[in-house]
């Protein structure tokens, strides 16, 4: 496929990408979905775990695991340095 082909379907693809998820979160946002009438935190509202006695909803009994805590730490900083090679990588290859 010719190359500016290939770029011109691949704006077009995250214009569309980009305006498809703008509109659902203004949908969200004027459908005041995923907020708690009983509380006002402003911005906050839709963090569920800003809502008094949320730890109570959620049960941590669900999960368990062998592996430590710092295990998962470290796993996620290592993914996080991977994604950040990765950008990187794909950042020095564009012309």
């Amino acid at each position: 496929m010719d190359p500016k082909r290939r770029k011109r379907i691949f704006r077009t693809v995250t214009i569309l990408t980009v305006v498809a998820v703008l509109g659902c979160a203004g949908w969200i946002m004027a459908c005041r979905l995923g907020l708690s009438p009983d509380y006002d935190f402003g911005a906050g509202a839709y963090y569920y775990a800003d809502i008094p006695g949320f730890d109570k909803v959620v049960r941590d009994d669900v999960y368990h695991t062998k592996v430590p805590v710092w295990v998962h730490i470290v796993l996620f900083l290592a993914w996080g340095w991977l994604m950040y090679r990765l950008w990187v990588w794909i950042d020095s290859r564009k012309p």
